[in-house]
């Protein structure tokens, strides 16, 4: 009688362990214990996941990891509140441990004052232009770019990095989670993975990028991490498994990473600066439909290389959700005109609706020639060239996560580039803040772009005093980029009347407008020594 009361009491404790209480919009964790060691768990395991069902009935089905030796996880994030139940699959259906268990928990409110923690996680609703929390409320991205950020950066200096970012208007970090040909291996000295034909997972790599994801979080912060770095060409190529596996090793390490972090608060980013198109076009398809088709996920973009379009060739791909694309590094005509005049505003009404975000317009610094004006420039220009959906911020520092003295790895940068803790204080990187605020005082989700109500361009004659307009459906609100003096007409459709304000982007700064309404035309001139924006409100 003892040994079954003893063994009824394990029973209990194991049952509790499993069944302790979840809290809504946070990361919820099961822990399994293999009856098996593999050898290459990856290979040998083909398929482990759980199937969640909500107290209202709906089903999640979340994959499973393995976390080393016999230790094997499930993450997901509870979307409602009351019992959940659960039961795991494994191909594997002769190891116990991992096939066939079952159990349940209650899922409670949580106590914190973040949005996503209060309105729930990030999604893209159909049809819409736009992100949102779950509740439905609209989510403007703006973005820091920290590629080397997890894999480098100490404690204390991920802490002050994510609360200077959040005290500043920033909502997403986007970072890499694997070595790739800007960083090789993290600061322990570890890579992610090992081979390229045969991989081999490293799950203490990984358990560095489990805490700073989850940090982010706990500030609120979006994370957007790049799964696979894919730049097929440039030094330190070799090291960006995203050109260097095949696909059958680029979707198990997908895979891994997704059920990895699929509990945490993040937008994927499938693929880093590759070329999606062309010859790559069909691989990059077959490893978006294998990692993400048959589970529920977050929403999915990719990131391609420098001004190339891939709008046409996956705007019909069920698991792409935002339309990423990137500018790069210039203030020259040739991509000032792609921004403004490209396939961006060009096709954005021509195809499904979707957000379009800049993922990389111009570094602050990088060449020491880019400078806060330009990431201005092309900040805006890129938010109104399509419906508002967001944008990202990045400075040469900041990216490689650059120590005093440090260089860049697999990079041909000139020496003397400021450290990341420097680069956060930049003019650019404060402003960005600044338009995050300008933005968000209306219902942007409601602007689009209207440059047909400019009688003149002068960015046709020069190409970086480019006018970018946008306004509501009704005309009620339009506002106006202009990034040099000048004197603007502007068509009055419907011939109301408007009161004006300036908006200055360099200091946050607002003043009111002097404008003259006369036979259908709105007339002002810009006379500031900046760039600045022109709100004009219906009476």
């Amino acid at each position: 009688m003892k040994k079954i009361g003893l063994l009824f009491l394990i029973f209990l404790l194991n049952l509790n362990s499993q069944a302790k209480d979840a809290q809504i919009w946070m990361k919820y964790e099961i822990r399994f214990e293999s009856e098996k060691i593999y050898n290459n768990p990856i290979y040998e395991v083909k398929e482990f996941k759980v199937t969640f069902t909500s107290p209202s009935g709906q089903t999640l089905n979340v994959n499973g990891f393995w976390d080393g030796d016999k230790n094997w996880k499930v993450r997901f994030c509870p979307n409602e509140i009351g019992t959940w139940k659960w039961v795991s699959y494994c191909s594997d259906k002769e190891n116990t441990g991992l096939n066939n268990k079952e159990g349940q928990f209650n899922c409670k409110l949580n106590n914190s004052n973040e949005d996503i923690y209060r309105r729930g996680a990030i999604t893209h609703p159909k049809g819409k232009y736009y992100l949102t929390y779950n509740d439905g409320k609209p989510f403007f991205w703006l973005a820091c770019t920290a590629w080397n950020g997890a894999l480098k950066s100490g404690d204390e200096e991920w802490e002050f990095y994510l609360q200077h970012r959040k005290s500043n208007n920033y909502n997403v970090i986007q970072l890499v989670t694997t070595q790739w040909r800007g960083c090789d291996k993290n600061a322990e000295g570890l890579v992610a993975f090992e081979g390229s034909g045969y991989i081999k997972i490293n799950p203490e790599f990984f358990k560095r990028i489990d805490q700073k994801i989850d940090e982010a979080n706990e500030k609120g912060l979006v994370v957007s991490p790049v799964i696979l770095w894919a730049l097929p060409f440039g030094q330190g190529r070799h090291l960006s498994p995203g050109y260097t596996l095949p696909i059958e090793e680029a979707v198990l390490l997908a895979r891994y990473i997704v059920a990895r972090y699929q509990g945490n608060h993040v937008i994927w980013t499938l693929g880093g600066d590759g070329r999606y198109y062309g010859s790559l076009e069909d691989r990059w398809k077959e490893i978006g439909k294998q990692v993400f088709s048959g589970i529920n996920h977050a929403p999915v973009t990719l990131h391609p290389h420098g001004s190339s379009w891939i709008g046409e060739e996956y705007a019909g791909e069920d698991w792409y959700d935002i339309m990423g694309y990137q500018s790069s590094h210039n203030n020259g005509e040739r991509i000032v005109n792609w921004i403004n005049k490209g396939p961006m505003s060009q096709m954005w009404d021509k195809l499904k609706p979707v957000p379009y975000i800049n993922m990389e317009p111009n570094y602050e610094e990088i060449y020491f020639k880019i400078t806060d004006k330009d990431v201005r420039n092309a900040g805006y220009w890129s938010i109104f060239a399509t419906p508002l959906a967001g944008i990202t911020y990045g400075a040469n520092g900041i990216w490689p996560w650059l120590a005093e003295g440090e260089s860049i790895l697999n990079h041909k940068m000139p020496s003397g580039v400021s450290s990341w803790r420097k680069s956060i204080e930049f003019p650019g990187s404060i402003q960005m803040g600044y338009l995050f605020e300008f933005v968000n005082q209306y219902e942007w989700w409601d602007f689009f772009p209207a440059n047909e109500l400019l009688i003149e361009q002068p960015g046709e004659k020069v190409y970086n005093h480019w006018i970018s307009v946008v306004k509501t459906a009704d005309n009620s609100t339009i506002v106006a980029y202009i990034p040099v003096k000048c004197n603007v007409k502007l068509r009055n459709l419907n011939n109301l009347v408007y009161s004006a304000k300036w908006f200055n982007p360099v200091d946050n700064s607002y003043s009111d407008a002097k404008i003259t309404h006369k036979d259908g035309v709105i007339s002002f001139a810009q006379e500031f020594e900046n760039d600045m924006l022109v709100v004009l409100t219906a009476k």
